[in-house]
């Protein structure tokens, strides 16, 4: 994953690297449905290319009774649970790609059927924390004049929890869903081990404390990255997992009883006139609210920007190749670990370059769900942070939880229109023009009204 690593293959394993499958449908007092259901599959890797995210669900359809456009297959987008694209075929380790794939595949519909047996009525329930550990990570470097990817003090982050409690009819824990978003970046080129990064902490910090799964869903962070990050110290992952951990579980801490909310119940007269609240059952009107389901795949065309031409980028990666190979040949480590960071940015650009639409722009899409008080949105690439803490401005009363991620990785990141032409490494790799964020925000907006009848703010 890093132009700076001087290793290609792993030399062992941190934390397993999960996969998650959760199946989700209107409650059983509507008329049962399975193409109503959706399939949300959540996997411990950086990315994976449209085809591949194809062919591992292939499957899926058959088992689960949903057509492929309702399975949605995001991931946790760790920079140490390996690259598996195809141009990492010729590489060393890279024989071993096509067939993890078909393993990956086998896994997937093994947990479906899981899944299917296991499907039942639950609650889930949502809190909101906050943690500091992931941080802006558009850095100004004065002293050489440019931006590098790292810490930023300077700079206000999103730093929203949100917490996820689902119980069985019961009222027992099933799971439990931690949604927060940072780039797992925590450990980089030095670490030659297969991690999840800070998830994994993350995930066994809150399954230590509640008995139960717990299940990572990443959030917008383009802009964003661990404060302590790109080393090769698996413990500093570890600190950083424990740290979401802790403040998830906070938030989970502060619910009240499923089917409750907690509301206004008038003053009290004493020393001073207190106001009171209280946990409120449901009545049959917020009953109905709260087991809303509606869903909706959405898409918005947005404009390239000119693109680097194939045959130059594929001149550059042969003579840095060269450059690395003469350097490593020499000794001189830091000539061959330059070298091969700019080839791999030729090597990404190829792929991103083979896998573009043709024509003048990108089909860019999202699917919308509706699940009671809270709206799960998938996305494509790497959008700014400001993508999800601008839509839950508009949408107060919704509980928005936004993965990135979701495919079409080739488009690369989405920056707001006021941090183009700075010198951001995001907008290096970028195929879109200024303003594609906000064409994303203003379609989202409209789809998650359409969706819940709800009308922004």
């Amino acid at each position: 994953m890093w132009g700076a690593a001087r290793h290609d293959r792993s030399t062992g394993v941190h934390r397993p690297l999960l996969a998650d499958v959760l199946l989700l449908e209107p409650p059983s007092t509507t008329v049962a449905d399975p193409a109503q259901r959706i399939v949300r599959i959540q996997l411990d890797h950086v990315l994976l290319t449209n085809q591949h995210i194809d062919e591992i669900v292939a499957g899926i359809p058959a088992i689960t009774g949903v057509s492929r456009d309702r399975i949605l297959v995001t991931f946790s987008h760790s920079h140490s649970a390996g690259v598996l694209l195809p141009d990492r075929i010729p590489l060393p380790g890279g024989e071993l790609i096509e067939s993890y794939m078909v393993f990956l595949r086998k896994v997937l519909e093994d947990l479906a059927h899981i899944a299917i047996d296991d499907l039942d009525d639950a609650v889930i329930s949502y809190a909101r924390g906050r943690c500091d550990m992931a941080a802006n990570r558009d850095y100004r470097d004065t002293e050489h004049d440019i931006y590098a990817t790292g810490y930023n003090p300077d700079a206000a982050a999103e730093d929203l929890v949100i917490a996820g409690r689902v119980l069985d009819k019961e009222g027992a824990p099933r799971l439990h869903i931690v949604h927060y978003g940072c780039h797992p970046t925590t450990l980089a080129w030095d670490n030659t081990l297969l991690s999840p990064d800070f998830v994994g902490a993350l995930r066994e910090t809150v399954s230590a404390a509640t008995g139960r799964p717990c299940v990572y869903f990443q959030a917008p962070c383009g802009d964003l990255g661990p404060k302590d990050g790109f080393t090769g110290n698996v413990d500093v992952a570890d600190r950083n997992g424990r740290q979401v951990g802790f403040a998830a579980l906070s938030a989970l801490a502060s619910l009240g009883p499923a089917g409750h909310d907690f509301a206004y119940a008038g003053p009290v007269v004493s020393g001073a006139t207190i106001g009171t609240w209280s946990w409120v059952r449901f009545d049959d009107t917020r009953q109905s609210l709260a087991q809303r389901w509606a869903c909706a795949p959405g898409q918005v065309d947005l404009a390239y920007k000119e693109l680097p031409d194939p045959d130059v980028l594929t001149a550059d990666l042969e003579h840095l190749t060269q450059e690395q190979n003469a350097a490593d040949a020499a000794g001189d480590t830091i000539t061959a670990r330059d070298a091969a960071a700019r080839a791999e940015r030729c090597r990404r650009w190829l792929r991103r370059l083979a896998e573009l639409p043709q024509g003048d722009g990108f089909p860019y899409r999202f699917f919308v769900v509706e699940a009671g008080d809270a709206v799960w949105i998938t996305c494509g690439a790497e959008p700014y942070s400001w993508l999800a803490s601008e839509l839950r401005r508009r949408f107060p009363t919704k509980t928005i939880l936004l993965s990135p991620v979701a495919g079409d990785t080739q488009v690369a990141y989405l920056l707001t229109r006021d941090r183009y032409g700075a010198g951001l490494y995001q907008e290096e790799p970028s195929c879109l023009r200024p303003g594609c964020l906000e064409q994303v925000l203003e379609a989202m907006t409209d789809a998650v009204a359409t969706v819940t009848g709800v009308r922004p703010e």
